[in-house]
């Protein structure tokens, strides 16, 4: 499978596009003015305990108070432990935040820290070692194993703490772990003597930019190349991967052509392809992706695709490339939590496995964790996705102003028969001859037009003279009655 980074550079964002086989898979974006918490170190402060939720606010100096549950304190904690037992407020506490703020929602932290570089995890409060799930053969999980397993010994950190061996580190030799253990060393020692120092709720450890991030996290064996549009970034890069990553080193390449790298690749089409609520699909038939507040909907529609044989066939190839296509979107808008899949309606159980299948074989290549059930007894499909940090759509856009984010407008007709009655209601409190009332250019229209004849039934009703004024900067929603 071909794989490149696409690394796009301004002083306002770093975005980054990860492209397979020539589809854009993945898009990261990291602005200068709000840069994501997620993997930052912070001395924080308990601020309020919530023995009903099994739960606490963590002040990190941050305008809003993380979110830190029983189960993220350190050791974890089943079912009968107290939120009580472990903390009380003011209490000083080191936390890490898991989750970027959301919406309203502050962060939400852990406890149990952890940092990371190119080939390892660090965890200081715990004693397990791990490899990661990606990497699937058992002789080199085993090597692995035995490759930490030494350069503890010689780094004399047999009880140092936890380590989990990343995907990164499949084909790493000693030398390579052991540097990076020296690495992790020294980072947390600072950490350490950070937290000992600090008196009030600050930061005490920051992760790297988005641009080194992308190469320590996403550089991984398949990656053909990385391409960068600034020579600046691409100077720091370089001597990144020199003292961290020198078999990376190769992969970069700065770009100084004349188009932008990412409209090269047609990377700027498929974010504003990601923004749209339709999905097409090459066959004719399409997704319809609703993002709320409490879960993401996807429904499947044949649209034109009409098949060459019979009805249960074009379903059935309509659902299969959904499936596909579903999963990609869902990576590319970064979109977590609850998602329910309404696939077309299959009487064949055969064709049911076998989108199941593809589905799960597609949700499988996606670096989020994520879980996928059976088909449920209303032919629904429910999955979760680990969510860490905005989707694309909440880091790019906001609630329409017009429609207050509800995606619809009310008719002309509507807001018509709402003046009425606005009408109704200030004729009978006051005691005037004249009416004035300003709306939007459609609403007057309307009013003069097709609701003309009920304007002069509702003047001889009321005995009052109604004229209308068209305010170019009104909605179609809004109106104002003004009494002359």
């Amino acid at each position: 499978m071909s794989e490149e980074i696409l690394v796009n550079v301004t002083p306002m964002e770093t975005r980054v596009a990860v492209v397979e086989n020539g589809a854009t898979q993945d898009i990261h974006i990291e602005r200068s003015a709000s840069r994501g918490i997620v993997s930052n170190i912070y001395a924080g402060r308990i601020s309020r305990v919530l023995p009903g939720m099994q739960a606490a606010f963590v002040d990190i100096g941050a305008s809003r108070n993380a979110f830190l549950h029983v189960s993220d304190i350190i050791g974890g904690a089943d079912v009968s432990e107290r939120i009580a037992d472990h903390l009380r407020e003011g209490q000083a506490v080191t936390v890490q935040v898991t989750k970027d703020p959301l919406g309203s929602k502050g962060a939400r932290v852990t406890a149990q820290l952890s940092v990371a570089s190119r080939y390892l995890v660090y965890m200081p409060q715990t004693q397990h070692v791990g490899v990661s799930q990606r990497i699937h053969d058992a002789e080199e999980r085993a090597r692995l194993q035995e490759v930490l397993a030494g350069a503890l010994e010689a780094e004399e950190m047999d009880e140092a703490g936890g380590f989990i061996l990343r995907t990164a580190a499949e084909g790493a030799g000693p030398a390579e772990i052991a540097q990076d253990l020296r690495f992790l060393k020294r980072l947390w020692a600072a950490v350490s003597r950070r937290a000992a120092a600090a008196r009030e709720p600050q930061l005490l450890y920051e992760d790297l930019p988005l641009h080194l991030r992308t190469v320590r996290d996403l550089a991984r064996p398949g990656v053909e190349r990385i391409r960068i549009d600034s020579r600046e970034n691409y100077g720091a890069l370089k001597g990144f991967c020199g003292e961290y990553m020198p078999e990376v080193a190769d992969l970069l390449e700065c770009y100084s052509g004349e188009r932008p790298l990412f409209d090269i690749h047609g990377i700027e089409e498929d974010i504003q392809r990601a923004l749209g609520r339709k999905v097409a699909l090459k066959s004719g038939g399409y997704l319809v992706m609703d993002q709320t507040e409490a879960m993401t909907t996807i429904d499947v529609n044949t649209g034109s695709f009409v098949g060459r044989r019979n009805h249960e066939e074009t379903v059935f190839k309509t659902n299969l490339e959904a499936a596909t296509t579903l999963a990609r979107q869902l990576r590319l808008r970064n979109l977590g939590g609850i998602i329910i899949v309404d696939f077309i309606d299959m009487r064949d159980a055969e064709h049911r496995r076998q989108v199941h299948r593809t589905l799960e074989k597609a949700m499988a290549r996606d670096p989020a964790r994520n879980k996928i059930t059976g088909v449920s007894e209303l032919g629904l499909v429910e999955m979760t996705r680990k969510r860490t940090r905005e989707s694309l759509e909440q880091l790019l856009c906001e609630a329409c102003p017009v429609c207050d984010g509800r995606g619809v407008l009310k008719t002309a007709e509507t807001v018509c028969y709402e003046i009425f009655r606005e009408i109704m209601r200030d004729a009978r409190a006051y005691e005037n001859d004249n009416l004035l009332v300003l709306a939007g250019q459609s609403v007057v229209d309307r009013l003069l037009d097709e609701e003309s004849a009920n304007v002069a039934d509702l003047e001889a009703f009321i005995g009052k003279t109604i004229s209308f004024r068209v305010e170019p900067e009104y909605s179609q929603e809004q109106f104002d009655i003004v009494l002359l």
